[in-house]
């Protein structure tokens, strides 16, 4: 095969950088219609299919960044079609008659497009999907003459599916469902975030290749349907695997890998809209060390500048943010900081950056300031498409922020928040790109930290994302959410399907973001509010709430507390909340050492550890639709209380192991369901038989050196665990760290590593064998 670099090519619109690519394996010709197929790795395949031979052969947008791979795959043609295959697939494009002269009928109905239809079949020659048909409809966007592009694919009853970004409807198997995979602030239910990879339960997943707002429509009426509302061509990559993990590893081959976030990441992150000065944020920090409670990130969040775009610190009220910085390292902790993509025009560089056209702008160049629906006219965006804006940004961050002693990076508005449908991007129309800015936007960032502090490991908090917008180093959350139970109940499948779109670092801002107010509580309060300064005595509830949201939060990838409310601390609930709130808290930090190897894994495999039961359990098919438990690695089935006042709740048990309650120690068969306990300081969890959980000495923050305290297993099957520490702050981690994998012979009741335990400690002593 001759290597060639293809140039991107767009209907009135220039590109980003794409990667260089191997020329198409083939380029087909169905009457008309041009197919060309791509293979990447022996179980990644792409196709492209358009009227132009041209755009069929191009290179993918943003978000996939790997090089085209056709090692291993042969290529054949016969009387049925074209057959592709490597060891892990096959892919056949059907071959199609000369087109007979069409009905009456059909000259009304029928499509003008040259029909395709495709097939995907696994190593054993198993049918995995079908692509039935595809379409381009004329369209005007934006004054831009373009198509809706669009690809139907076969739904068996028996197929589930899962991903597509964040969707808050409550929701997990999307089958049947319509998911508009764009990303909206205001979507009613909460923000929507749209990455479009649906996964699916029978050993594939689809990345669909269209940054455009796109709707999908999984399994409605037998079909699964894609149609992107921008676009001259279908663009997709079928991702095949014996496991789910198997097709995230695929995903992270194709978008880029999944860095280890610094060990502070994993603590907890005390963030509150807003501090309103500098002594208000140490004294929060010092709180937290007066009562002996671990704390590992203070944040600062918006209006610490003089005007909206100035990149500044306002010095009358953060007077030496070099100072508090120096105070919060010398506690143990680190610090981040909101940065936004917005200016006024009042500020300092708005004129710079209008000259220089870096602005989301109108079909006349002007910049588009704010937003009328909300009365919102707080400035200008930024347009991060342009690779010497997004260079500009960061040089000004770093210069004017960052060498003040903040750690890392909140990039807020990321979806923008400033919607650039009708309006213009450098590279083209915000309606063809529309999902496509919180990738570029953290990619300026991450790449302009990873240039200017090569050894400082980076990580930048963001509110949106897209294909590929992991190996910048996002931790995502949840956006603006109510401060509500109906909210809490929410975010649990919305973080299910979130991670299940191949970004494994996802959470919520506990509590709420949105000032507490909700419904009149309608069962006993839990929580007396006693004492509680974070909301006022119409919401009595509040504290109970806030409870059942922190001890879900321990379970998931970041523990972060926010907030538009008077007090956020963990004291400021009340004093019947403080102690159960500071026990789970003890308890996230306790497993540390277990939480950390799960972010190593997640760096060496691309496997999120968030996890819908789906994954874990695919020969279960009672699981497929569960959007309320998940696996917290591959150890904890986590079942969070949603409910006001709810003292019991049911557990389903996946089927095929055993499995322990964590707290009393019970052991019980998999494959039903059980009714659970959950007093106020409880939720349910279970721990897998098979499993070894590492735990740790209590610290006060990852800064310290911790030591094991036990490391428990939970016989009743053999198992591995691979434990992982390093610095917790540099990039030496990609160079290796410290391993030891813990091996559980259950029929020998013993464990066993090679190597020496990262602490350092000795195995004789630490193991607690439960139920012995």
């Amino acid at each position: 095969m001759i290597a060639k670099s293809f140039k991107w090519i767009a209907l009135g619109a220039s590109c980003l950088t794409a990667p260089a690519l191997a020329e198409p394996m083939a380029l087909l010709d169905r009457h008309g219609s041009r197919v060309a197929v791509e293979p990447y790795a022996p179980n990644i395949v792409r196709v492209t299919i358009a009227m132009d031979p041209d755009l069929a052969s191009a290179a993918p947008g943003e978000g996939p960044n790997a090089k085209a791979d056709a090692t291993g795959w042969t290529h054949r043609s016969d009387a049925s079609g074209d057959v592709f295959a490597s060891a892990a697939l096959t892919l056949m494009i059907d071959a199609k008659p000369w087109p007979k002269a069409p009905t009456q009928m059909e000259r009304y109905f029928a499509p003008a497009l040259p029909p395709v239809s495709l097939s995907v079949k696994d190593a054993a020659g198993n049918v995995l999907t079908k692509m039935t048909g595809w379409e381009m409809a004329p369209v005007t966007v934006n004054g831009e003459k373009t198509f809706k592009v669009a690809a139907s694919f076969d739904s068996p009853a028996d197929e589930h599916y899962y991903g597509l970004g964040q969707n808050q409807e409550g929701y997990m198997d999307l089958r049947g469902k319509q998911i508009d995979c764009s990303h909206s602030y205001d979507a009613p239910a909460g923000e929507t975030v749209c990455v479009p990879f649906l996964v699916t339960n029978k050993g594939y997943g689809i990345v669909w290749d269209n940054p455009a707002r796109t709707l999908v429509w999984p399994g409605l009426h037998s079909t699964t349907r894609f149609q992107s509302q921008v676009g001259e061509r279908v663009s997709f990559f079928v991702i095949t695997g014996k496991t789910t993990d198997e097709l995230y590893a695929g995903y992270a081959k194709l978008t880029g890998e999944t860095p280890l976030p610094p060990k502070a990441g994993f603590g907890l992150i005390q963030s509150k809209a807003r501090y309103e000065s500098q002594q208000e944020l140490l004294d929060i920090a010092h709180g937290y060390r007066q009562r002996n409670l671990p704390l590992d990130v203070m944040v600062l969040d918006w209006f610490y500048w003089t005007r909206m775009g100035q990149l500044d610190i306002d010095r009358s009220y953060f007077p030496d943010p070099k100072g508090m910085n120096d105070q919060l390292n010398a506690m143990g902790m680190r610090s981040i900081i909101s940065v936004w993509p917005r200016f006024e025009r009042e500020g300092r560089y708005f004129e710079f950056l209008k000259a220089k056209g870096w602005f989301l702008h109108d079909k006349d160049g002007h910049p588009i300031d704010g937003l009328p629906m909300r009365s919102d006219r707080a400035g200008a965006l930024i347009d991060s498409t342009n690779p010497q804006a997004r260079e500009w940004f960061w040089g000004k961050i770093r210069d004017n922020i960052a060498s003040q002693g903040f750690d890392w990076f909140w990039l807020d508005e990321t979806e923008p928040d400033l919607i650039p449908d009708g309006y213009q991007f450098s590279i083209g129309s915000g309606d063809r790109y529309h999902n496509l800015f919180p990738l570029v936007h953290t990619t300026g960032v991450a790449e302009g930290s990873e240039r200017d502090r090569p050894n400082f490991r980076n990580m930048i908090l963001a509110r949106a994302a897209y294909l590929g917008s992991q190996r910048n180093g996002g931790l995502f959350w949840s956006s603006d959410v109510k401060s509500t139970w109906e909210a809490l109940e929410r975010q649990v499948p919305a973080g299910l399907n979130f991670t299940a779109s191949g970004l494994a670092y996802w959470g919520s801002d506990i509590g709420g973001w949105q000032w507490p107010s909700g419904p009149k509580a309608e069962n006993p309060i839990l929580v007396d509010p006693a004492g509680a300064t974070a909301m006022d005595a119409s919401y009595p509830d509040y504290p109970e709430l806030f409870v059942r949201w922190f001890q879900y939060s321990v379970f998931t990838p970041t523990l972060r507390i926010h907030g538009q409310r008077p007090g956020t601390a963990l004291w400021e609930y009340g004093k019947a909340a403080e102690p159960i709130l500071g026990d789970w808290l003890r308890l996230r930090y306790t497993l540390m050492p277990y939480i950390y190897a799960l972010g190593r894994h997640t760096y060496d495999t691309g496997a999120p550890f968030m996890r819908g039961l789906f994954m874990d359990f695919p020969n279960d098919p009672k699981v497929s639709d569960i959007g309320d438990q998940y696996m917290f690695g591959p150890a904890f089935l986590v079942a969070p209380v949603t409910a006001q006042g709810q003292t019991r709740r049911p557990v389903y048990l996946p089927a095929g192991t055993a499995w322990y309650d964590y707290w009393t120690n019970q052991r019980f068969e998999g494959g039903q369901s059980v009714e659970v306990e959950t007093p106020i300081n409880r939720i349910p969890l279970f721990v897998k038989a098979g499993s070894i959980v590492p735990m740790g000495v209590q610290v006060q923050s990852t800064a310290e050196k911790q030591a094991l305290e036990s490391i428990r297993v939970y016989p009743g099957a053999d198992a591995r665990f691979t434990l992982y520490d390093d610095d917790g702050t540099t990039n030496a981690y990609r160079n290796g760290g410290i391993k030891a994998e813990l091996v559980w012979n259950d029929a020998a009741k013993s464990l066993t590593s090679k190597t020496k335990l990262p602490s350092g400690q000795a195995i004789a002593g630490l193991v607690q064998v439960v139920g012995q």
